[in-house]
């Protein structure tokens, strides 16, 4: 019977050792293949999120396609502004009549004012069914701007690279609201994403491995 255990043990360190390096393997790789278009996911969140996160885009060209919007299942308000913003570009720029954009949704991590206690349940459930989307979608880029429905979606991006499934570029820009401090989901992320972009000086000097571009949105 101790035997058992030991191997067990054994088998178990392994396991932590091996998906340990794949991570460490995973976040140390930035390469991605020159190619003319690349697969782009945006996590928006409610309110000010999407409107950042828009105006960021507004800067990208149509090298950046398909483009895959994820919301909450109840934010139709983030729904009409990316329909809106799609509308836009495709009527600035002839040669996109057909923009290729595709809005999806997951539940939230965290509504207002809920409890840290089941906001760790909600986030795993909303974790559970982000992999399958992002499997589906395998972009070549995540961004996000912090929102709370962005961690278990980069996480779930995150988990295609430890699977071998995939590398995806995780790119997370603070908001322009954080001057000294971080969000959460930047506090989290701070250390899973393969580039941390902060509009504040105040952060690039308590994060020296942050990249500070000034005011981006």
């Amino acid at each position: 019977m101790v035997s058992v255990f030991i191997l067990a043990a054994a088998g178990a360190a392994v396991a932590v050792l091996f998906l340990a390096l794949r991570l460490w393997v995973v976040l140390h790789s930035r390469v991605l293949e020159p190619r003319q278009s690349l697969s782009l996911l945006v996590v928006a969140g409610s309110g000010g999120h999407t409107t950042e996160i828009l105006r960021l885009l507004e800067h990208l060209s149509n090298a950046y396609s398909p483009r895959h919007y994820i919301i909450a299942d109840t934010d139709e308000m983030s729904a009409h502004k990316i329909n809106s913003f799609e509308r836009n570009r495709a009527d600035r720029d002839p040669s996109t009549m057909f923009p290729e954009y595709f809005i999806h949704r997951i539940p939230r991590s965290r509504e207002v004012q809920q409890s840290w206690l089941s906001t760790v349940l909600t986030t795993l459930y909303s974790m559970w069914l982000s992999f399958p989307l992002t499997h589906r979608v395998k972009p070549d880029l995540v961004l996000c701007n912090g929102p709370g429905t962005c961690v278990p979606v980069c996480v779930s991006a995150l988990l295609l690279g430890i699977l071998g499934i995939k590398k995806v570029i995780i790119v997370y820009v603070e908001s322009i609201c954080r001057v000294e401090h971080l969000s959460l989901s930047g506090k989290i992320l701070f250390h899973l994403s393969d580039y941390f972009i902060v509009q504040w000086p105040a952060l690039k000097e308590k994060y020296p491995k942050s990249v500070y571009l000034g005011r981006i949105v």
